[in-house]
């Protein structure tokens, strides 16, 4: 974009943070999948400023860097930081509106994971109300789920397959199929779900 705002300079001239930058701007854009076009897309910076960020050619302003963190859902400290040097313990709160990602009648879903985590792993608290679904389409290809049941009992599909699970049982299953948890019981169903991806 002709907004954005770059110091250009040779790989010699670049400080230290932002050959961090570099390597962690290239580090999270292959562990999210995604190439620079869909990344200059997400960011609103354009697809040759994040090419020389990448190479080393470049000194992005600090309004170009909070745009890059955001499109990771991180913030500028964690874009920059080394992970190996940090130590802090990262609390993903109960009460936390902002982690729920679905609460109506039938179902309430709440992230336990940090949001800002790469996405291959994800952690969830499934609620499903009794003789209630939540069906879900399939994922990107290789995606595997693995569901825990801690409360109640539910019936699972996947593709063709289906299995009743108990209290305390565990399943683990292809979630590039069409899949669905039905809560077959008269009380509120309480599972956690892992979701992978390669």
């Amino acid at each position: 974009m002709s907004s954005d705002k770059v110091k250009k300079s040779n790989k010699a001239d670049i400080d230290p943070a932002s050959q961090v930058l570099c390597s962690r701007v290239t580090e999270l854009r292959k562990k999210n999948k995604l190439t620079l076009d869909q990344l200059a897309a997400a960011s609103g910076v354009s697809r040759s400023m994040l090419s020389q960020i990448e190479r080393g050619q470049a000194n992005p302003t600090l309004a170009v860097t909070f745009r890059i963190a955001q499109a990771f859902g991180i913030t500028i400290g964690e874009l920059v930081d080394q992970p190996w040097a940090a130590s802090t313990i990262e609390v993903v709160h109960g009460d936390d509106a902002n982690n729920l990602f679905r609460a109506d009648d039938e179902c309430r879903i709440r992230t336990l994971s940090p949001l800002h985590m790469e996405k291959n792993i994800e952690f969830y608290e499934l609620r499903i109300a009794p003789q209630a679904s939540l069906v879900s389409a399939p994922h990107f290809e290789g995606t595997k789920e693995l569901l825990t049941v801690t409360k109640g009992a539910a019936r699972l599909t996947a593709g063709d397959n289906s299995r009743n699970l108990a209290e305390g049982d565990s399943a683990h299953y292809r979630g590039d199929l069409e899949h669905s948890i039905d809560n077959c019981g008269d009380d509120e169903l309480i599972c956690y779900l892992v979701v992978t991806s390669q």
